[in-house]
């Protein structure tokens, strides 16, 4: 089965995660969407469709692989798959996608399509959301169920469930190292250790309500708590830490104070005390010692975010902080609940909570929001922090960064006029 997993316009959406990533790269569970998407469908061959601005950085990353290659996608007959779709735990395309075309739904909304060459004569990035449409209302269609991910939260939101479900499917492939010193407190069927992980004495894991999952050459140091369902990535190191129910933590990281119900999508760090709750932090980020991140209102009301410069409802009363890569949280930095933070973002402490919207490129300094101009400055800096963990700064990553400053240019313009009256009255 030829599979292409595609990014519709409901991507931007999902920013500041989707500015400097395409949404299969986005973590929920025990891995990234997109690479749940091809354990499912098992493709023998495998394209994406992402937005022009990501394609040169996708392409670098997965060598070989057709991105935005519209000859290779209308050479045959292929599934086109939502990228922002999570397919239910009993779904399996071969009952769906071995006979002529299709559409499949979740909600009303087209999840995948399998169709022929001559459906994709007018493909393109600026007609493929009106070609699902199309196809909607002129092909045969089924409702798949599962979820589709809007907003960044819908994210956290699902992560414990979606760590239960991957852990059942793929229980066999998480083979067990002994470790005798490790306290247990319920099913030890449900602690999987990878091969390579190191967990010190004095460790606690409790599994009575999820699986907790350690992978490959991962660190867990003494005095560390895991809560189930949880998985910590890859390489990454924790240091007393508390690792509450819901959290994902993806490679290379380093750890500490307390993660709950929280999304961390690799090479960040939080290696101090402090709290992060219900939130998503992109990659490269560090938060400082102390910072805290509130996920809950006071009065335990529903939590509106700033997007756009429209108050959006998230329709929950836990919601926490959303940072993109690259951005810098201050030691001590109070965050509030909804925070949206973009990248290459630099967040200081003023002794109170800090502004909830905080665009790309630029730093909170005394409470307020100003424009970091020298973006040369903050890549150098990028760079230098990548080269910390072996990688380097390339320039494709480079140029998508110059590309998402740009890109965000009219957001920094409706942030920073809303303290320029403040700023003229200190100064008077």
């Amino acid at each position: 089965m030829r599979i292409c997993i595609f990014e519709d316009r409901g991507a931007i959406d999902l920013e500041p995660l989707t500015l400097t990533r395409p949404v299969f790269d986005l973590w929920c569970g025990l891995s990234p969407l997109g690479e749940r998407v091809c354990e499912i469908f098992r493709p023998t061959e495998l394209g994406f469709v992402v937005r022009p601005m990501l394609a040169p950085v996708v392409a670098e990353q997965r060598p070989g692989t057709p991105i935005n290659d519209f000859d290779w996608l209308r050479s045959q007959r292929i599934v086109l798959v939502n990228a922002r779709w999570m397919p239910p735990a009993d779904f399996h395309p071969d009952s769906y996608f071995q006979d002529g075309p299709l559409v499949t739904t979740c909600n009303g909304a087209v999840v995948a399509a399998a169709v022929e060459s001559k459906h994709l004569d007018d493909f393109a990035l600026t007609t493929l959301d009106q070609l699902l449409e199309d196809w909607k209302h002129t092909l045969p269609r089924r409702e798949v169920g599962g979820s589709l991910i809007h907003r960044p939260w819908d994210l956290v939101e699902r992560n414990a469930g979606q760590i239960n479900d991957d852990f059942a499917a793929r229980r066999p492939q998480f083979p067990i190292e002994a470790v005798h010193h490790i306290a247990l407190l319920g099913s030890n069927c449900s602690l999987c250790i990878a091969p390579g992980a190191q967990v010190e004495p004095y460790v606690v894991a409790d599994t009575r309500k999820g699986p907790v999952v350690i992978d490959r050459d991962a660190v867990i140091g003494a005095f560390t708590r895991l809560e189930g369902p949880c998985y910590i990535g890859q390489r990454t190191q924790l240091f007393g830490a508390k690792v509450r129910a819901g959290s994902t933590i993806g490679p290379n990281c380093r750890i500490g104070g307390e993660v709950e119900a929280s999304i961390i999508q690799g090479n960040s760090n939080k290696y101090h005390e402090g709290f992060l709750g219900h939130s998503y932090v992109g990659e490269w980020v560090n938060i400082g010692a102390g910072a805290q991140t509130s996920d809950l209102r006071h009065d335990y009301g529903e939590v509106i975010v700033s997007v756009g410069g429209m108050r959006v409802p998230t329709g929950s009363s836990k919601v926490g902080s959303f940072i993109g890569d690259h951005s810098k949280i201050g030691l001590g930095a109070l965050l509030n609940s909804g925070t949206m933070i973009g990248a290459f973002a630099a967040i200081l402490p003023a002794g109170r909570l800090l502004p909830k919207n905080v665009p790309s490129f630029c730093s909170v300094l005394h409470g307020e929001v100003a424009e970091n101009e020298d973006i040369d400055v903050l890549f150098a800096t990028a760079s230098e922090v990548m080269a910390r963990r072996g990688m380097r700064l390339t320039p494709a990553q480079s140029e998508l960064y110059r590309n998402v400053y740009l890109q965000t240019a009219t957001q920094r313009k409706q942030a920073l006029p809303q303290t320029e009256p403040r700023r003229l009255r200190r100064s008077a």
